[in-house]
């Protein structure tokens, strides 16, 4: 698969390659929060940063994104943004629904998102090795959120932010290896 470029630089493989490292950081930064590593206002910025920086990546590369595999991706940032917003509003408290739902939204939404985008990754992708791990990615994906959901305790969820964590990391790594 090609990608058309239209531009070079510094900007285009911050573009490229971001979502390799921004994708564990987040998922780090929830997990530290979780074990009261990082405070609650830490995370609340983390998703301020989060949603400029999404908005900023889709309109920089709204062209770049147009069909196949990255349209996917697209889609799922698009679909991101209000998720990540919905946090940033959990945590100000500012609209009608209940904090703790809001932030859940963020929370589970990010963790499944990505899962469709990645299965349809593999299967664009004739590279088998590669592939599998997109599909990795994403029942990590699912079976995380799972985790975290019917956890007990918080070692329990932080367990499942973690296999979300890794397997979302081994997949964005592998399709930023694709493209």
């Amino acid at each position: 698969m090609s990608r058309t470029r239209h531009a070079d630089g510094p900007a285009l493989s911050l573009r490229e390659n971001g979502p390799a490292l921004l994708v564990p950081a987040a998922w780090g930064v929830a997990a530290a929060a979780l074990t009261g590593a990082v405070s609650e206002h830490a995370l609340f910025v983390a998703h301020v940063v989060m949603s400029v920086l999404l908005v900023a990546f889709v309109v920089a590369s709204w062209r770049d994104m147009e069909t196949g595999v990255l349209r996917a991706w697209k889609l799922v940032i698009l679909a991101g943004t209000p998720v990540t917003l919905a946090g940033v509003a959990g945590f100000l408290a500012l609209a009608p629904l209940p904090a703790d739902a809001l932030l859940a939204v963020a929370f589970y939404g990010w963790m499944l998102l990505p899962a469709p985008a990645f299965v349809y990754t593999g299967l664009r992708d004739s590279a088998v090795p590669r592939s599998t791990v997109h599909y990795v990615a994403a029942a990590c994906s699912v079976a995380g959120a799972a985790v975290a959901a019917l956890a007990g305790s918080p070692a329990g969820v932080v367990a499942g932010v973690a296999l979300v964590g890794l397997g979302q990391t081994a997949g964005i790594l592998a399709a930023t290896a694709l493209y």
